[in-house]
């Protein structure tokens, strides 16, 4: 199947789960194509969806609301998955699924909706984000588990073989 991997990510961490999840659909034999939320002008030429986004103040990136708000119908019409990062710390914080998290899930129906623990780092952080990390108290570090990414990408892959719907992660 081809596949699209459509990750927003402001920083970068994000995007490299989404390679990750790319490559893992790649090695079950799907052709996924990597192509950032704004450059996506439509989703007819894949067979299923991979959405991903670092999850931001509390909300998933404008530009992955952007595009579900663009190609919603079509998106609709295939398979899709979604996933997202931003949680940090040891346990991971926040526990709680921004809002937007669920409208985007039904808006597109998808099939599966992850959540991952995200990255933190200070350098590179503008002024308006640094004062958002000293107000909350983030701890930054990496808190991936791209172990976890991978075994959701796999999960994702035999959906896409077998039809069948992965479940929250």
């Amino acid at each position: 199947m081809r596949v699209l991997v459509s990750v927003a990510s402001r920083h970068g961490a994000t995007r490299e789960m989404g390679a990750v999840v790319a490559q893992e659909l790649r090695d079950a034999g799907h052709e996924a194509v990597e192509v950032e939320p704004e450059d996506v002008e439509r989703v007819d030429g894949y067979d299923a969806v991979v959405l991903g986004s670092a999850v931001y103040v509390g909300r998933l990136a404008l530009g992955l609301r952007a595009l579900v708000d663009r190609q919603g119908g079509q998106l609709r019409a295939r398979p899709v998955w979604l996933f997202w990062s931003g949680p940090l710390g040891d346990p991971p914080v926040p526990a709680t699924v921004p809002d937007d998290v669920t409208e985007v899930a039904r808006a597109v129906g998808a099939r599966g909706v992850a959540v991952f623990p995200g990255r933190l780092e200070r350098r590179g952080l503008d002024l308006s984000e640094r004062a958002l990390v000293a107000l909350t108290r983030a701890e930054p570090g990496d808190y991936r588990d791209m172990d976890a990414v991978r075994a959701w990408a796999r999960d994702v892959g035999a959906g896409l073989r077998g039809g069948r719907a992965v479940g929250v992660r």
